[in-house]
This record gives structure tokens, C-alpha cells and sequence, in this order.
């Protein structure tokens, strides 16, 4: 039976859509990464990047300048012990590029020095801040450098300060800048050098408050800090931004309910402190964990069913434009606003009286799946090629995939296999799976073709 078309269908149809230019390849941020990793790789190969009077064994070099060029923070050797302050501030360098963003670095650049932005560099600096505008993104970012710049800052003095008690003054600016940069940007990277790390500071709240405020400054995007500096009332920010506030506040205080409950009595982690301190941790590892992968406990201490919360987190990640990675936390809440519709019985998606397009949707599914795919195909031939339980080595997945950097002690002793399949991971988590959905997009082209409609039993 044949009925008039209501409005044209996206159908792939295999053929790029034709036009007078060559459109931006969502692909131009995997070659970018891939050239950051690869320049990394050389400058921590070197014999000046360590401690030893010889060069890096490569796997250790490529494997730590990708999980510096991607901000994870996993790590096969000692950061603070095995590389020397070269190799530290070339770690350094990678992460603060890795973290904002090759394009928005590049951007920044030609900005200082006065260079003028050719419309193909502003298409790409879109893709690369996930904007969906072409005018005004230089403008934003220059506001993204200068939030940058004053966030890392304060946190360089107030990290400074409470380093300079246990540390020459010099050691101590230099961790303050290593760990505020590692924190904004969500890395996880630590070069303390006093007993314990970071675990020292367990109860320290001059510590992990700033590192805290850090990683929610980082992973919580640049552009919905501009919107609510910009807009000032609720009723008007965007509908990403009331998304994006509304989830990471929940997920911050559930994450740290469940931590406080599970840890409370363990005594390799919160047992020995005082309620105040108990509290202190449990909010810290509710922000780390799903952005920055800072550990003031021992992660091999925790307890499973609090790893498998952990994981969770994880997997969801921060915000869409941040410096982190996971699936967004603007993904879960399209999908969601998405069950909630089914649930209401209402075939339009909604939220906060606003419609979301079908599909943002869809893409939102895409990227749940895509995710799922690689965390389980990865976990699964992990284990085919290391030794050790599947929970810790499904930890060590997930940690890889949102870029988070939580080890539970697997990493360092990963084979060559191993680490290639971890390496593999924190790019597809740091460039996402929604870049490869974009690839596949760009062969789509109106056509006015529709196919008979053919229910499917579902549940």
C-alpha cells in the first residue's frame, strides 16, 4: 500500500554526500593523538627521560606516553622514582595537550602568536570541542585558555603550600604544577616522592579538597562552566548544562554513599580513620574515580562490590568536552530521558521541557553499545593472554576505557599483549566511540527511499 512522504529519511546509502569541499574528518583527532603519542614515545625513549644512564625500553615509553597523551594514568613503572625531571615535564606536556585538546592547544598557539584561523582549522576545532557551531569558537577558546590558566593556577599555590611542610620549596612548586595539571586534565599522574604517594594525604583535606575541585573543574567542561558564568539562572541555561549539573551532582553523592557504607569497617582502607576523614575519602574517591584515577586508599584493598561500583563510574565518565573520557554523562542522561519516555509511554524523548532530536538518540544508544562491545571483547582476550582473576583484569579494562587510571595492581606487570590491548583501549576511551559513529555519519545523504515497517518482538 502506498502512502505520501510525510519528510525525507536519512538512509545510508554508501555514497558520500557531494559537495564543493572536502568536509573535516572526525578521523583528523585519531591521527592527531597518534602523532602526539608517537613524538611522546621518542622524548621518553631517550636516555635523558630517566633515571638510568640508558634508553627506555620501548614498550615502557610508548606505553606511558599514551597513557599521558590520553589522560589515564596507568601506568608500568614508578613515575615518581623511574623518570627524571625531563621525562616528568615531557609526561607533563602530553597530558596538558592530551587534556585540552590538540586542536584547542594548536588554536591557543596561533592565538598567542597572532596567526589568523582559516575556516577548515575552525571546523576542526568544532569537532575537536564538540560544539556545534562554526561561529565563535575561537572565542571560546580563548575563554577555555583562560579558565585553564587560572584554574591550574590556584591549584599550583594551594598544592604548593601544603607540600612546602614535608618538601624543599622547590620540590614542592614542582608537585603542586605536576599535580594540578594531572588533576585538571582528569590523568591520574603522580610524582610524589614521600612514603606512601598520594596515600600519605589520605585524611589531608588542604590535599585531596584542591585535587577534588581540580578534577570536577576538568570534568566537568569548560563549556558548562562558560554557561552557567554566562547565563547566571537556572531557568535559562541550556538543557546540556541542567543534564550535566543535575547527573554529576548525584553521581557524586551516591558514588560517595556506597563508599562510605562498603569501606566503612575495611581496615585496609577507611577502618583506621576518624569519621571526618572517613567522610573526607569517601567524597574524594566519588570524584576520582570516574574522571581523574587518584587513589588516597589502596585500591588492591578494596573491597569487590566496591570495585564493581567503581566500575561503574568509570564507565560512565565525566562530560561531553571535558578532559575525560567514558561514555558521558551526557550520554547516560539521554538514554535516560530515553527509558523514561517508554516508561511514560510518550513517543518524543524529553527533558526539562525540552525535546532531544532522534538522533542524539540513537547516537547515544550507539555509543552504550560500542562501549559495551570493547570493554567485554578487550576483557575477554585479556584474559586469554594474561594471568590473573577476570574481576581485576575487567578493572584494568574499564579503567583504560574511561581514561581514569585505577589499577588494581594488574598494569605493571602486563606482557607485550597486554599492554597493546590496554594502549588500544585508552585511545578508543579517550577519542571515543561517537568519532567513529561520526565517520559512518558522513556517508549519509537525503533519500527518498522508505522500507515497509515490520514489528520485532522485544523483552
Amino acid at each position: 500500500m502506498r502512502r505520501p512522504r510525510v519528510r525525507a529519511v536519512l538512509v545510508h546509502t554508501g555514497r558520500a554526500k557531494p559537495s564543493g569541499q572536502k568536509p573535516i574528518s572526525p578521523l583528523i583527532l585519531v591521527y592527531a593523538f597518534g602523532v602526539l603519542i608517537a613524538v611522546g614515545t621518542f622524548l621518553l625513549w631517550i636516555p635523558p627521560a630517566n633515571t638510568n644512564p640508558q634508553v627506555t625500553p620501548f614498550m615502557t615509553a610508548f606505553f606511558t606516553a599514551s597513557s599521558a597523551a590520553t589522560v589515564t594514568g596507568l601506568t608500568t613503572v614508578d613515575t615518581a622514582t623511574y623518570w627524571s625531571p625531563f621525562g616528568q615535564a615531557v609526561i607533563l606536556v602530553l597530558i596538558q595537550v592530551g587534556g585540552l585538546g590538540i586542536m584547542t592547544m594548536s588554536t591557543l598557539l596561533f592565538i598567542i602568536i597572532g596567526r589568523r584561523i582559516s575556516l577548515r582549522e575552525r571546523l576542526a576545532i568544532r569537532e575537536a570541542t564538540g560544539v556545534t557551531m562554526v561561529g565563535g569558537v575561537v572565542r571560546l577558546v580563548r575563554q577555555i585558555g583562560l579558565f585553564v590558566l587560572i584554574v591550574e593556577l590556584a591549584g599550583v599555590v594551594l598544592l604548593a603550600a601544603r607540600f612546602s611542610a614535608d618538601l624543599p620549596l622547590g620540590q614542592a612548586l614542582w608537585n603542586g604544577l605536576f599535580h594540578s595539571v594531572s588533576a585538571f586534565n582528569n590523568a591520574g599522574f603522580s610524582n610524589l616522592k614521600v612514603a606512601g604517594g598520594l596515600e600519605a594525604y589520605a585524611v589531608e583535606p588542604l590535599v585531596l579538597l584542591p585535587l577534588a575541585a581540580l578534577i570536577m573543574a576538568g570534568g566537568i567542561s569548560a563549556n558548562v562552566v562558560m554557561d552557567v558564568l554566562r547565563t547566571r539562572r537556572l531557568s535559562r541555561l541550556a538543557l546540556d548544562t541542567k543534564m550535566v549539573l543535575l547527573l554529576s551532582a548525584a553521581l557524586w553523592a551516591v558514588g560517595m554513599l556506597i563508599f562510605l557504607v562498603t569501606e566503612y569497617s575495611n581496615p585496609q582502607t577507611l577502618g583506621g580513620m576518624d569519621v571526618p576523614g572517613k567522610m573526607l575519602s569517601s567524597f574524594f574517591h566519588s570524584v576520582s574515580p570516574r574522571t581523574a584515577g587518584f587513589n588516597a586508599v589502596p585500591v588492591p584493598g578494596l573491597r569487590e562490590y566496591t570495585l564493581f561500583v567503581l566500575m561503574g563510574l568509570m564507565f560512565i565518565g565525566a562530560v561531553s568536552g571535558s578532559t575525560a573520557g567514558g561514555i558521558k554523562v551526557n550520554t547516560l542522561g539521554t538514554l535516560l530521558a530515553s527509558v523514561g519516555a517508554v516508561l511514560r509511554g510518550r513517543s518524543q524523548v524529553e527533558a526539562f521541557r525540552r525535546e532531544i532530536p532522534g538522533d542524539q538518540v540513537q547516537r547515544a544508544l550507539a555509543v552504550m553499545v560500542m562501549a559495551l562491545l570493547w570493554i567485554f571483547g578487550v576483557g575477554f582476550f585479556l584474559s586469554l593472554v594474561e594471568d590473573g582473576r577476570f574481576v581485576d583484569l575487567l578493572f584494568e579494562t574499564v579503567s583504560a576505557f574511561g581514561t581514569v587510571g585505577l589499577s588494581h595492581g594488574v598494569t605493571p606487570g602486563l606482557g607485550t599483549a597486554g599492554q597493546v590491548l590496554i594502549i588500544a583501549t585508552m585511545v578508543f576511551g579517550k577519542v571515543g566511540p561517537l568519532t567513529l559513529i561520526l565517520v559512518f555519519a558522513q556517508g549519509t545523504e537525503q533519500h527518498l527511499v522508505r522500507y515497509p515497517q515490520e514489528r520485532v518482538r522485544i523483552g
